[in-house]
């Protein structure tokens, strides 16, 4: 992976002002426990480690803490920021640069974005194959007409892309039969024409789609090629076949 000038420069200016900051606070806290020593020259008393990490000050050196306002004989007392609380400040700091470093300049970790993308693959994986299992459940013997917008725009889509050759954009006819009137040569409900989808008419020159389709989009496609029953578009071929009802 190549780094660009940018990013070195970005990494370069997050370092020094971590940098900085660090060497900042340091200085204060020195500059901050000479004044308090130069204050107080009574000798140290000894602190716990605990006391150390919390900030705490003991009881008798609670005079030190003391502010010069006093209102209703109520005194403020100067306690500084707890020294826990300074070093994880620290460590949001220390994060802040490795977790920039980690997932965006390096790019080695998925941020939430790649991690979508991940999640969308997988499950349109999954989709698919529960697609294919559920296509074959559909035969000859259980089809039906599917009426919901998104199933006949699909279908729509595949009779676009496979038939129009044979049976015309609008379904008028040309090598092949007329769609849109009641006259069928092979039967007109759903069951036929997805029989004659699926498995063609080979002495007529139609091929068999269920090698190209799945039942699920056979479904699909003879349901819009009903819906063009009585469209009655320009240039339609001469009737054949029988009349049939169509449902």
């Amino acid at each position: 992976m190549s780094v660009t000038v940018v990013e070195i420069w970005l990494v370069s200016m997050i370092l020094m002002t971590g940098v900085v900051i660090l060497i900042v606070t340091l200085q204060l806290h020195v500059a901050l426990k000479k004044l308090v020593d130069q204050a107080s020259p009574e000798p140290e008393v000894k602190q716990s480690w605990w006391d150390g990490f919390t900030g705490l000050k003991p009881l008798e050196k609670e005079k030190d803490l003391l502010m010069e306002h006093k209102y209703d004989d109520i005194a403020e007392l100067d306690n500084p920021t707890p020294p826990w609380f300074m070093y994880l400040f620290y460590l949001t700091i220390l994060f802040a640069v490795v977790y920039g470093l980690y997932y965006h300049v390096y790019q080695d970790g998925n941020i939430q974005e790649t991690e979508y993308k991940t999640e969308v693959t997988i499950a349109e994986k999954a989709r698919e194959e529960y697609m294919k299992k559920f296509a074959n459940s559909v035969n000859e013997d259980n089809v039906t007409v599917v009426k919901e917008a998104k199933d006949l725009t699909e279908g729509s889509q595949l009779y676009s892309t496979n038939c129009v050759a044979c049976h015309g954009d609008k379904g008028q006819g040309g090598v092949g039969p007329n769609l849109t009137d009641k006259f069928w040569i092979h039967g007109g409900d759903v069951k036929d024409l997805f029989k004659t989808i699926t498995h063609g008419i080979p002495e007529k020159g139609m091929i068999a789609w269920n090698k190209t389709l799945n039942p699920l989009q056979i479904q699909k496609v003879a349901s819009y090629i009903l819906t063009l029953q009585g469209s009655n578009p320009p240039g339609a071929k001469e009737p054949q076949g029988t009349e049939t009802k169509t449902p």
